[in-house]
């Protein structure tokens, strides 16, 4: 295990370009249990309606029916509901912050709409200039929320990329993107491919005058990691920007059979939720988009980036997918340069629930170490 600059001994495991030890089947089930019952985003629960009229299955899970299309088939409590009509009750919705000047951090944010018609905006994040003349790396952020929470002016990660902005000296474009089921995928990925290409047009003033797009990275937690994906195969086969490089938080990954270590009930969770965005997805949960290791997906050696760092929570239900998605990428003929980071004892996206313990400070020193590395070459 590395040690990190600035600390002793750290719970968060790094490694680049290496393999490490596998967990035994009974600690891969405890950590799934738990992470079953945390009342995070992928912490969710099959809903248990009881019914005369047996059961049917969407994307091979079982399902109440009945003739009601106001029951619940899918519960993440205290996350969202989604009803047999095929709407959804969103119980998650953290206050929504205005743009303006951080004074914990003196970034300062605002908002750029982007396309009226659908409704694609960004928020802009700008650091205190120590240099005024000195351009800043650009990092395109994608929210998480399982495609169908969450904002880019919510609380959750106006809170995280303040001081992301701040420490790691970066002009951070954060997409507010469509959500699912209004507007089902590919809304997400059109729009924040949308927004990836305008970034790049440096058309804003803060981006012309103070970003450097040459120097440009993508990242996103969850369901915004698995756009970070989306994005670099995109970029790849549409004569995309270069991207120095991609930083996947806890990305959410799934397919329709467990993996080693994976929980069968983290699967079909997963699957649930993917399909309800996705409804028209190809091979439903096998969608290489949401299962990059599906037969028939784009080979990883494509990915459109140089460097490389896969984060994950060792007591997350998606930490097996995530390890095999980091194994994939090495051993495949991909030229560029991985980073593992497993946080011990931690779940899903633990770093925007409780930013202040000790494990999420050093994963976002460990995010910021990422951007900076490339600064001197």
């Amino acid at each position: 295990m590395e040690k990190h600059k600035g600390h002793k001994e750290s719970p968060l495991r790094s490694r680049t370009k290496r393999t490490r030890g596998r967990r035994s089947p009974s600690q891969a089930l405890a950590d799934s249990r738990r992470t079953l019952s945390s009342p995070c985003i992928i912490g969710v629960k099959l809903f248990s309606h009881r019914t005369h009229r047996g059961q049917n299955t969407f994307c091979g899970i079982a399902m109440a029916t009945d003739p009601d299309p106001d029951v619940v088939v899918f519960e993440a409590p205290a996350h969202f509901r989604f009803y047999k009509s095929g709407n959804i009750e969103r119980l998650h919705r953290p206050p929504c912050l205005p743009p303006g000047v951080d004074e914990a951090t003196g970034v300062t944010s605002k908002d750029v709409v982007l396309d009226a018609d659908t409704g694609l905006s960004v928020r802009l994040y700008l650091p205190k200039l120590q240099e005024p003349s000195k351009k800043l790396p650009v990092l395109v952020f994608f929210h998480g929320g399982g495609f169908v929470i969450e904002s880019a002016d919510s609380s959750t990660y106006h809170n995280y990329l303040n001081p992301l902005a701040a420490a790691a000296g970066v002009l951070v474009v954060s997409v507010d993107y469509r959500l699912a089921p209004e507007h089902p995928l590919p809304a997400a990925y059109d729009d924040s491919w949308a927004a990836l290409l305008w970034t790049v047009s440096a058309q804003d003033d803060w981006l012309a005058e103070h970003g450097d797009v040459a120097r440009l990275f993508l990242a996103g937690d969850s369901a915004g990691g698995n756009i970070v994906h989306d994005m670099l195969m995109r970029a790849a086969t549409n004569g995309g920007p270069r991207i120095e490089g991609a930083i996947l938080l806890h990305p959410w990954f799934g397919g329709s059979t467990a993996i080693e270590g994976e929980h069968p009930a983290a699967a079909a969770v997963t699957g649930m939720i993917w399909c309800y965005a996705c409804p028209g997805a190809a091979g439903g949960v096998d969608d290489p988009k949401m299962n990059p290791l599906a037969p028939g997906a784009p080979a990883l050696e494509k990915l459109a980036c140089e460097r490389m760092l896969v984060a994950a929570g060792q007591s997350d239900g998606l930490a097996a997918r995530d390890r095999a998605y980091y194994e994939a990428l090495t051993a495949s003929p991909w030229r560029g340069t991985a980073t593992w980071l497993e946080s011990e004892g931690e779940g899903h996206v633990f770093f925007l629930e409780k930013p202040e313990c000790e494990n999420a400070k050093q994963l976002m020193d460990h995010v910021v170490e990422f951007i900076s590395a490339g600064s001197s070459a």
